[in-house]
């Protein structure tokens, strides 16, 4: 016996601009953790704690030749934090598509992006306990923190279908994505803050590292309360009925077999995927790997980076800004393409930038900001409109496998090549093959007609 669906709320209960402000309030409260630990952190600081493990008599200035082992396999030391988080999305690509699946069919979907959301921020703040060499728990965490990011922002994402209006959804993803870089720029602020005074309030240059990571884990915790608590009266909805007898585990199970054949029947659907599947890559591998390039490549140490992340926090507030207005003159997929020629343009730069030149890194970091939140939010409205009504996070649980801190292709080339090559120099440019087959995939998606297969309503500029 089946049951019956659920029927769909009122829109105009729930796309309100209470719900908008309060939707937009969990980018500002898990930024925190994107920008402070895994943009500019946990890579440099587990691959000191590696370094320690591998070359425990190394001294200062000399750089490890030797080998980690990781259940047999030789790993490079410089290799451990790509490689970590090729892990935590090779895990998150399976496990993420069954949270998609329950998110649908749960009752309260905001109650469970709270409890997906303190989970991973309880692995953030336990981050604090990293010291010496044990690198070993450092991956542990970072891949439950990860998978967890992914988790409850397929929950979030989803939302973003039940809060907004097609014409309105631009506009409201880009304001969330500027509130998150924001949120997140006020804290790396403040970690910058500790890290500069840190020998005057008597504590060691460890200890502030550690500090900073709590701080990350804390503010994703608190700051989840304000989009759970204000977005509580939404309640899930599905479109496609499952049967009773199969449980829980087995209900999801038939769901998601049967979305995967369904998936077929939507074609432009499944190429905007496979389009974000490649330049997504490329924006994430930059991301999680520019704090790695600085502070490698170029010699910047960690305060320096913190500057860089924190210039390119504030320009990409106002550049996701911009680019929603943009995308509501010309259309959201053109200004994605445009961003896409701009992300090419910026890799290119960053590769000549000369060791040591800081002034010329953060002119990289201006052109990273202004690109940067644009190409996000827009590609989060732009695929929402491709998603049929009630399966809205079992389509994000896709998208989501392939966002921010998960791409899995970009970080194994990127790691790939500098172990071939011993360079991060290299291995940054390879990041620009994903951005232009991206972009190319992404001229043949026909937004119209992908619309209108899904079944959705047609906004005014696409």
């Amino acid at each position: 016996m089946t049951a019956p669906p659920v029927p769909r709320a009122d829109p105009a209960s729930e796309r309100t601009r209470a719900h908008q402000r309060a939707f937009g309030w969990y980018d500002w409260a898990n930024s925190a953790y994107v920008t402070t630990t895994g943009t500019v952190l946990i890579a440099p600081y587990l691959t000191a704690l590696a370094r320690a493990d591998a070359c425990p008599d190394l001294a200062e200035g000399q750089s490890c030749e030797r080998m980690l082992s990781v259940l047999g396999v030789p790993v490079a030391v410089g290799s451990v934090a790509p490689y970590t988080i090729t892990v935590a999305t090779l895990v998150s690509a399976v496990v993420l598509l069954f949270v998609g699946a329950v998110a649908d069919r749960h009752p309260r979907p905001t109650w469970l992006l709270g409890g997906l959301a303190w989970v991973g921020a309880a692995a953030a703040a336990s981050m604090f306990f990293l010291d010496g060499s044990n690198w070993e728990l450092g991956v542990l965490l970072i891949v439950v923190a990860n998978l967890c990011l992914g988790a409850s922002t397929v929950v979030y994402d989803a939302l973003l279908v039940r809060v907004a209006s097609p014409d309105d959804r631009d506009r409201v993803s880009s304001r969330a994505w500027a509130l998150g870089y924001l949120g997140g720029g006020i804290l790396l602020a403040l970690n910058l803050g500790l890290m500069t005074v840190h020998e005057s309030l008597g504590i060691s240059y460890t200890m502030a590292v550690r500090l900073n990571l709590l701080s990350a884990g804390l503010w994703w915790a608190v700051f989840t309360l304000i989009p759970v608590i204000g977005l509580r009266r939404i309640r899930g909805t599905t479109a496609t009925p499952v049967e009773r007898s199969a449980g829980v585990l087995g209900g999801t199970v038939t769901q998601l077999r049967d979305t995967f054949g369904d998936l077929r029947g939507y074609p432009h659907t499944l190429l905007f995927l496979l389009a974000y599947l490649f330049f997504n890559d490329g924006i994430q591998t930059v991301i999680s790997s520019a704090s790695l390039y600085g502070s490698e490549a170029l010699g910047f140490d960690t305060s320096q980076l913190i500057i860089t992340i924190l210039l390119v926090q504030f320009v990409a507030f106002g550049g996701a800004l911009v680019f929603g207005v943009i995308a509501g003159r010309v259309g959201a997929k053109r200004t994605v393409l445009g961003g896409l020629v701009m992300w090419t343009l910026v890799v290119a730069f960053a590769y000549f930038v000369p060791t040591g030149a800081f002034t010329i890194w953060l002119v990289c970091a201006v052109f990273i900001g202004t690109v940067m939140g644009g190409t996000q939010a827009l590609s989060r409205s732009l695929y929402s409109q491709l998603v049929p009504t009630g399966k809205e996070s079992e389509y994000f649980s896709f998208y989501q496998a392939m966002e921010r801190g998960t791409s899995w292709f970009g970080t194994l080339a990127f790691g790939l090549t500098y172990q071939l090559t011993g360079s991060y120099r290299p291995a940054i440019l390879v990041t620009i093959a994903f951005f232009v087959v991206g972009g190319l995939i992404l001229t043949r998606v026909d937004m119209r007609k992908g619309i209108a297969m899904a079944g959705n309503e047609q906004p005014r500029k696409v």
